[in-house]
């Protein structure tokens, strides 16, 4: 599959004709970690919107994510960052509109596995050894954690190749994810019915580069390989928005 870059389009504003392109960002970030993504897709004609994952369950996160696509008119690209995708998986399941899901960085899972488990499974994960939990206040009211990268561990650990004020600003904005979100086990994977395309990224030390390969190997998705850590959507949002675009031309009508 080739990574070369597609034709630029003449227009920056959105395209009846273009899928709705929904991007779900993952743990530790928020939709503004899409942002150079964004600014290319618009410029290449297509409708955006950044979901605000809630990154409380797996399951509430993915019913949240079922009632903005049931909002989007039209035929839809899903992309998903990181733990993005194990919400995205679960959502698109059964959904006839969504038409292709981009992996980024991200995770594939399978009915009854979770993040957790698929992030630390293969050598190179250095995300765990560097996580903070915080006790609050479930809503049932019980203590529950939750998990914050170590500021100081934020840019190398998750966001090596960004530039260094941008990397701190990222680690003081951080949006945190329940402890309980990655222990969570899917119960549907949309990848087994609908296209998917998938970019690893070899210098990941929060997702191993060997853990995305296996399952996009399973998935027989689409691969693309760059050079990048996990933040990719940061430090290379043009080869994000090229695959995107990719899965959506690949996918039109």
């Amino acid at each position: 599959m080739s990574s070369s870059a597609p034709e630029p389009r003449t227009t920056d504003q959105p395209s009846a004709s273009l899928p709705t392109v929904v991007l779900v960002h993952g743990a530790f970030a928020d939709s503004s970690s899409w942002s150079g993504v964004v600014a290319q897709l618009r410029q290449d004609g297509y409708p955006v919107i950044g979901v605000a994952n809630p990154l409380r369950s797996l399951h509430g996160d993915a019913e949240f994510l079922r009632d903005v696509l049931d909002a989007v008119e039209g035929p839809i690209v899903l992309a998903g960052h990181s733990y993005g995708g194990s919400v995205m998986s679960e959502a698109a399941d059964g959904n006839p509109r969504v038409k292709a899901l981009v992996y980024v960085a991200s995770f594939l899972l399978d009915e009854g596995e979770s993040t957790g488990e698929l992030a630390g499974r293969f050598p190179g994960n250095e995300l765990g050894s560097a996580l903070r939990p915080v006790p609050v206040r479930g809503p049932d009211g019980q203590t529950v954690d939750d998990l914050y990268i170590e500021q100081a561990k934020f840019r190398p650990v998750f966001a090596a190749d960004v530039p260094a004020d941008a990397a701190e600003l990222m680690a003081v904005t951080q949006r945190p994810i329940l402890g309980d979100a990655l222990a969570d086990k899917a119960t549907k994977a949309a990848w087994k019915t609908i296209p998917s395309w998938t970019l690893v990224t070899r210098q990941d030390l929060a997702v191993p580069a060997e853990a995305q390969r296996f399952m996009a190997q399973r998935a027989s998705s689409h691969v693309v390989e760059v050079d990048a850590s996990h933040a990719v959507t940061v430090s290379q949002p043009g080869d994000v928005a090229r695959l995107i675009d990719e899965a959506a031309r690949a996918t039109a009508g």
